[in-house]
């Protein structure tokens, strides 16, 4: 099957000094030693994985800030398997995933009859991380109503189920991540600030894909093999043209994005080398943003009165139609941890 090659504007990307991995590797693209499923060996993956290697051996909360598919589950998990819980459960919550509704049902448990249907008592995910971590996914999501029962157990390590009056404590360790900005958030009374300075106590933050390139190649082979095996198929090599590609493409999904990719390529796959078509890195499928959407903004040089001109443009503002990410054609989140990495006070364009 003949795939049509990838053409990419080389000017948008960081520029990739080593050449890259076409062949398959002798041996298996490793994690990095002790950190299951955690594939890479960049200095920015490194750097992370220290910090994590730090906070574990600790009962200290950890804030797991990044973009969407940048892997902070596995960070958590590692957090978790590093430490002195590790033979104790992992629990993980997604705010985001489970109804208003029934959020609070689901985190801290009910009494039998507590509402309509509740016919049986309920165990929450608090109670069965006791002595392990609790890992609360998409925080950002958490209403604003529960906040204040979530803020008590990390105070006071007690909480009472939905309909009880018996007050219940816990021995938990919680990890929470998220893609939002928090501090927008609280700015916009959408989030406890009490909460998020006991939620913040250790902050570490996931790189995006597109900063750290020279994990591609081995991401990208270990995905290969991962649905090369699940297919019953052989690939040998990855074509030259896909490989640089691959590691020229901005990646705005990250890791899981670079996932689906391959997936799909080892699908249709039949013989040769592995190929990669232009349309599928455009985001026509994916529905990733596309490089040609993405201007060639590099914030190496006067990135910080740039940035500075755009948040005072938007009032501080940085997502939405008129926020400053939108202004520099690039997603909040990226702009975000620029803002971050150069100490901007945000907050002082609003009052301008």
């Amino acid at each position: 099957m003949n795939l049509e090659p990838v053409m990419t504007n080389e000017s948008m990307f960081p520029t990739v000094m080593s050449a890259p991995c076409d062949k398959e590797p002798t041996t298996e693209a490793p994690a990095l030693a002790g950190f299951t499923g955690i594939v890479g060996q960049s200095a920015a993956l490194r750097e992370l994985l220290e910090l994590v290697e730090m906070v574990a051996l600790t009962d200290s909360t950890v804030l797991i800030r990044g973009e969407t598919g940048t892997g902070k589950e596995l960070i958590a998990r590692a957090i978790h398997d590093h430490s002195r819980r590790r033979s104790k459960a992992f629990v993980t919550f997604n705010c985001a995933a489970v109804p208003d509704g029934l959020l609070e049902s689901e985190l801290f448990g009910h009494e039998r009859g507590a509402f309509t249907g509740a016919i049986l008592q309920q165990i929450g995910r608090l109670e069965l991380a006791d002595g392990g971590t609790l890992f609360l996914d998409e925080i950002g999501d958490i209403p604003l109503e529960l906040q204040p029962k979530l803020l008590r157990v990390l105070q006071e390590r007690e909480f009472e189920r939905l309909g009880s009056t018996r007050t219940k404590r816990v021995n938990v360790r919680v990890v929470a991540a998220t893609h939002r900005n928090l501090e927008e958030m609280i700015a916009e009374n959408l989030f406890r600030s009490d909460l998020f300075y006991r939620l913040n106590v250790f902050p570490v933050e996931t790189p995006p894909l597109r900063e750290r390139p020279d994990d591609i190649p081995l991401l990208a082979w270990h995905f290969v093999r991962k649905f090369a095996d699940q297919m019953s198929k052989r690939v040998d090599a990855i074509s030259s043209e896909a490989m640089t590609a691959l590691m020229q493409y901005s990646w705005p999904g990250n890791v899981r994005e670079l996932q689906n990719i391959i997936e799909r390529a080892v699908v249709v796959y039949e013989r040769g080398k592995l190929t990669i078509r232009q349309s599928w890195l455009a985001g026509g499928s994916f529905g990733s943003v596309s490089s040609a959407q993405i201007p060639a903004v590099s914030f190496s040089q006067g990135d910080r009165d740039m940035i500075g001109l755009a948040l005072a443009k938007a009032k501080g503002r940085v997502s939405g139609p008129a926020g400053a990410a939108a202004m520099l054609g690039v997603p909040p989140s990226t702009l975000e941890s620029r803002i971050r990495s150069l100490n901007i006070n945000k907050y002082q364009f609003k009052m301008a």
